[in-house]
């Protein structure tokens, strides 16, 4: 009997070690978001073609943009590229691009510059189609002069739209559309973040290239008053840009305003900003599309 016993015990802790092992099932991948991700382009005027080497650099490492918003020079740059246009074929119209074909000026108008030129120009290269055509939706930001309202265009004549964004105050004249004249979105919004929260963006990846006080003292009149609104833009866009994901700033202040033969080095300068930030920016939007646990559960 007590043979049987033990020959039963053993028998048991066999088939105890063949039985199979039992592995934990593996844990659920975290649950992700679709982001909407804006792009803001702020102004600057030539300093602008630097827009055109952060875009290289964001196609280049595969970071999508669902929409665009632009102010000023940005407005520009972001209207070709909500048109359709990659970066490569952008550069491509910078570099045959130059001042003279931008300038219309009216001695009439105390030598201001009309802005017909800048507008036809634009409506040319997106083969004349509407914002609301575009392949991305799309803002131009600009200053209404009758009662200083921030206006942001999402639908009408891209041109247009383009020419009011771009009217610098003193330099061209304010573009009239509706009745309302417009100028420089810059004065209101110098990198239009807001507006890409308007066109949806849950995710806005800023461009700065506004220009900073240097540390001189300017001294003549015209020095004073040109630092003065560099000042106050500092201050204005800094309220803007804190609300902004990431905010890319290519080292652009030592080119001039209107220095058209330094297309080259701007472009560069957004190529090597866009390049540095683009860790950042594939951190916070993995983060950012992450579902929280606890509405996952839900």
């Amino acid at each position: 009997m007590a043979r049987c016993l033990r020959l039963l015990l053993l028998l048991a802790v066999a088939l105890a070690g063949c039985a199979p092992v039992r592995t934990p099932p593996p844990a659920d991948p975290p649950l992700t978001r679709r982001l909407v991700v804006g792009l803001a382009l702020g102004g600057g005027a030539a300093k602008g073609f630097a827009h055109i080497g952060v875009i290289k650099m964001l196609e280049a490492s595969g970071i999508h943009v669902d929409v665009v918003a632009g102010t000023s020079a940005g407005s520009v740059v972001g209207a070709l590229y909500a048109s359709g246009m990659d970066a490569f074929a952008m550069q491509q119209s910078a570099i045959s691009l130059d001042e003279a074909s931008l300038r219309d000026v009216r001695l009439f108008s105390g030598g201001l510059v009309q802005g017909r030129k800048l507008q036809d120009y634009v409506d040319g290269l997106v083969r004349q189609r509407p914002i609301e055509r575009l392949k991305l939706p799309f803002a131009a930001v600009a200053t209404e002069l009758e009662t200083g309202q921030r206006t942001v265009f999402r639908h009408g004549d891209t041109g247009a739209a383009v020419r009011a964004s771009c009217s610098v105050p003193g330099v061209f004249e304010p573009a009239a559309i509706d009745g309302r004249h417009y100028v420089d979105g810059g004065v209101v919004s110098p990198v239009p973040v807001d507006a890409a929260r308007e066109l949806g963006a849950d995710f806005v990846i800023a461009v700065d290239i506004s220009a900073r006080s240097d540390g001189s003292l300017p001294t003549d009149m015209f020095g004073i008053v040109g630092r003065s609104v560099v000042i106050m833009g500092q201050h204005l866009g800094a309220q803007e840009l804190a609300r902004a994901d990431v905010v890319i700033r290519p080292q652009v202040n030592g080119l001039g305003a209107a220095d058209f033969t330094q297309k080259d080095r701007a472009i560069m300068e957004g190529e090597k900003a866009a390049l540095g930030a683009i860790p950042l920016i594939r951190a916070r939007l993995a983060a950012a599309r992450q579902i929280p646990s606890a509405v996952a559960s839900h």
